[in-house]
């Protein structure tokens, strides 16, 4: 007799930020729903790892993400309390940068500018300060005269594998089944759902969210396959002076945007407890990769390239040879804003493949958003700004 193959009401596909955001949320609703992953999350070979991501509340990415900041950071305290892991530090962020038009790339065109105005629109504790008051407040940093800093108290950082962890967890907790070690192969109409082809059989779903994150092009194919290009980043971890580590423990995130050129960009943060280290990572998008392909290996000089461009002249405190170098890879949309949407060939396929470098603060709020998609129809908070049809339109306002 053939194996019987599995019926829910939502499958997930990708269970990195998005997807372990999503499937618990899923799960919470009461929908009959299936995670399937690849690896075994977490795991190193996608988005979703090295033991911090940045978060913030006020976002110079654009106003429309605010909400998503906000819901978010509800959502990690409400984890904390059912699974008593901590996974959300508000330790402060820092900004530094110009109030020009003209600095860095297109998503960060007036970026300071954009988080200042958002702040202020939703009442959103912050000061600016001069170069002179953050060398005297966070003497580790060194900006010049003519930079800025925005200090946002509420910022600071996440635990991206304990965040995945924890929703995986609460939600097999929940009902919610897992299929892991499994790779999806296809996605076709069948009846009223969706039938998933993978390398461990066959599912069929009522609705499917795809939150693939790099594995994302080649599984969904034209528009998408033109529209998320992933792109290869480094993490280094520089030593931190002895006589330093209490500044650099004690200190916020940074995000720091010295100059008009989009690659003199980096940021990092506070030095872990016993780690006696310093996390700090650029961007890079001049080549567009593969999981299949990137190389992850990180060279020595990739390490001592990053100290000389970003960090010598501008930190202190720190070594200037790197002790660790990890990969990690961004799947980045043309305007560097969100993809989220139903797939235009078959509405009952969401395609939910955020990050372009800046979505792991949001992404619990996506998830929820997506679960209420697939269940209720539409979602709470206003995912209009992300969607398909824009770029077939104008670009998305900052």
């Amino acid at each position: 007799m053939a194996e019987q193959a599995s019926v829910y009401d939502v499958a997930v596909v990708g269970l990195g930020a998005m997807g372990a955001a999503a499937l618990y949320q899923l799960a919470k609703l009461g929908a009959k729903a299936v995670g399937i992953d690849r690896h075994a999350p977490p795991h190193d070979q996608g988005s979703t790892h090295g033991e911090t991501r940045i978060t913030r509340q006020a976002i110079g990415e654009g106003v429309a993400y605010v909400p998503l900041a906000l819901r978010s950071n509800e959502i990690w305290r409400e984890l904390e309390a059912e699974t008593g892991e901590r996974l959300l530090s508000q330790i402060g962020c820092l900004i530094i940068g110009t109030m020009s038009p003209a600095a860095s790339g297109p998503i960060r065109r007036s970026f300071l500018a954009t988080t200042r105005q958002a702040a202020e629109d939703y009442g959103l504790a912050h000061e600016i300060l001069s170069a002179e008051e953050i060398r005297k407040r966070f003497p580790q940093f060194m900006p010049l005269d003519g930079e800025t800093g925005y200090f946002e108290p509420g910022g600071g950082y996440l635990d991206p594998e304990r965040c995945v962890a924890a929703q995986l967890m609460r939600a097999k907790a929940l009902g919610a089944g897992l299929r892991l070690g499994e790779t999806v192969r296809s996605l076709a109409p069948a009846g009223g759902g969706v039938k998933i082809g993978t390398d461990g059989g066959t599912v069929y779903a009522s609705k499917v969210i795809v939150s693939a994150g790099p594995w994302a092009p080649s599984l969904l194919g034209p528009p998408f396959s033109e529209l998320l290009t992933p792109s290869r980043q480094v993490m280094h971890w520089f030593p931190v002076d002895p006589d330093w580590g209490s500044r650099w423990a004690d200190g916020p995130v940074f995000i720091w945007a010295p100059g008009g050129d989009p690659r003199d960009f980096f940021y990092g943060f506070p030095s872990l407890p016993g780690s006696g280290t310093m996390k700090t990572a650029g961007e890079q998008y001049d080549e567009a990769t593969a999981p299949e392909t990137v190389q992850r290996k990180v060279a020595p000089a990739e390490s001592q390239a990053m100290y000389e461009a970003h960090l010598a002249g501008r930190v202190r405190g720190i070594g200037r040879r790197a002790v660790r170098a990890v990969t990690c890879l961004y799947t980045v949309t043309p305007d560097s804003h969100f993809l989220i949407d139903r797939h235009p060939d078959d509405e009952r396929i969401f395609v939910v493949s955020p990050c372009s470098g800046h979505g792991f603060k949001h992404s619990a709020a996506v998830g929820e958003a997506a679960a209420q998609m697939a269940t209720e129809g539409r979602s709470r908070i206003d995912l209009s700004p992300f969607a398909l049809s824009r770029f077939r339109s104008s670009p998305m306002p900052e």
